[in-house]
């Protein structure tokens, strides 16, 4: 049986998740959907213009934000902070993948920290911080229980984006867990 932890769980996890990195964090994890409800963890990952993350379904799952229902191009890649995560996970990083973000990161999401136009250089690629809002869904609360659906989607926890954040590929390149995730400017080169 799945433990869920508790609304006050959660709030006892804040001053952690307060404390994730700014200008720069570490990729946790890399998680690819090649199909709905599957997941599979990756050693290395491709991050790609067109596609997104390289065999992910993103491209071919579609979008109700789109006005012909085609896969949103500023929705490409979900992250999530990590240490929300692990909170909402009650620890079990084996429960991680069922997020449905592609990215894990440790590093603070917030809009004032990353607010949209912000890019990340991480591995060989950059990705860029869109506008798209990023919320929790009904398989959300069944993977996390309710006080977690509620926890990320509301108060501090929509105002700090604990449910994570949309990015699209402006630099393609190969990611791998332990890669520096690092804020960068529009100009700044990538070193490879």
């Amino acid at each position: 049986m799945l433990v869920h932890p508790t609304a006050q769980d959660l709030e006892s996890r804040l001053a952690h998740i307060a404390g994730s990195p700014i200008d720069e964090g570490v990729l946790e994890m890399v998680v690819r959907r090649p199909d709905v409800d599957e997941r599979e963890v990756l050693e290395e990952g491709e991050l790609d213009l067109a596609v997104g993350l390289v065999g992910d379904t993103w491209h071919i799952r579609g979008s109700r934000r789109t006005e012909d229902g085609s896969s949103h191009p500023d929705m490409q890649l979900n992250v999530m902070n990590a240490r929300v995560l692990d909170a909402i996970s009650a620890g079990d990083r084996e429960r991680w993948r069922w997020a449905g973000d592609q990215l894990i990161v440790d590093l603070d999401l917030t809009p004032e920290n990353l607010p949209a136009g912000t890019r990340l250089a991480l591995g060989s690629a950059v990705i860029e911080v869109t506008d798209q809002p990023h919320t929790g869904c009904a398989k959300f609360a069944d993977r996390y229980g309710v006080d977690a659906l509620r926890f990320v989607n509301t108060g501090e926890g929509k105002l700090r984006r604990f449910r994570g954040l949309n990015a699209r590929v402006v630099v393609p390149g190969t990611i791998r867990p332990g890669d520096v995730v690092v804020k960068v400017t529009a100009d700044e080169p990538v070193a490879a």
